[in-house]
């Protein structure tokens, strides 16, 4: 009798255990990293969907670019929203992978970096010279910010005063007033907020096309969770139900699409010219 007892109290630890990794693998540390305010209101729909889908989110917020790569990297966060910069860096590390991102209403899926100053400044040479003695304004490890103005050849050796910031909102809004000579930005934010800054003008652009906003994964979250997600974002695109269509309209995207390392040609490209390899700790000497 009594190992009968003995013998059902252990196979219910070992039920409650396997149930207890079947309920975590449905959870997610999901963080997000926004140029503009209003991020979490933002996401809020989306949080909402993958919840009904049985996708159970604690979502987080990070407020710069290098506080959300530094808490990615250290396995805090099993997925995360990111920029092409900090997406391509953890991919060198090996520590995450791409999943999807969004494909906009107008069907647009990558940025690139463009050079703003004030209206009538010299255009762009394409050579570091360009920025000598100049207060140059870019966000901290961006693709479209400092990791494309540490990509610029010789740019080590110019007499470049950097003028970090959050993002990319920030930085134009630091040029506009005054705050700097020349910024780097991506073009996506510049096009929302180019109409309030008529002084300010494009003198140069990026030719490489970055991965937008794609949702990483950690290569340590659980493969089963993953494809679940996986799932559940890519079926929001052709879904036609009531809820989807709202997710769709208040997020303003029409859905999202898979991405593959593949993707990053371009970033992989300008973080490798600034020397990032699986050694780099988030920060340029």
């Amino acid at each position: 009798m009594k190992l009968s007892r003995i013998v059902c109290v252990i196979v219910t630890f070992l039920l409650l255990g396997i149930n207890g990794r079947i309920a975590q693998a449905d959870q997610l540390n999901l963080a997000i990293m926004e140029d503009m305010r209003g991020a979490v209101k933002k996401y809020a729909p989306l949080i909402e969907y993958l919840n009904n889908k049985g996708i159970q989110v604690s979502l987080i917020e990070v407020p710069t670019y290098p506080i959300a790569a530094k808490t990615f990297a250290s396995g805090k966060i099993d997925a995360m929203f990111s920029g092409s910069g900090i997406a391509g860096t953890m991919m060198i590390k090996g520590v995450a992978n791409p999943l999807v991102r969004p494909l906009s209403k107008e069907g647009i899926s990558t940025y690139s970096a463009i050079i703003l100053a004030p209206k009538g400044s010299p255009k762009f040479t394409g050579s570091a010279d360009y920025f000598t003695g100049k207060n140059v304004i870019f966000t901290s490890l961006a693709s479209a910010g400092e990791f494309y103005f540490y990509s610029i050849p010789n740019i080590a050796s110019v007499n470049a005063i950097k003028l970090p910031v959050p993002s990319h909102g920030y930085g134009i809004e630091a040029l506009a007033h005054g705050g700097g000579q020349i910024a780097i930005v991506k073009n996506r934010v510049w096009d929302k907020m180019k109409d309030k800054y008529p002084h300010l003008e494009a003198v140069g652009e990026g030719k490489g096309e970055y991965p937008d906003n794609t949702l990483i994964v950690s290569s340590k979250t659980n493969k089963e969770t993953i494809a679940k997600l996986a799932r559940a974002l890519l079926t929001l695109k052709d879904d036609n139900s009531p809820q989807t269509q709202s997710v769709r309209d208040q997020m303003d995207i029409q859905g999202y699409i898979k991405t593959t390392t593949g993707d990053f040609k371009d970033t992989f490209e300008i973080l490798k010219k600034g020397g990032v390899d699986q050694s780099f700790n988030f920060a340029f000497k």
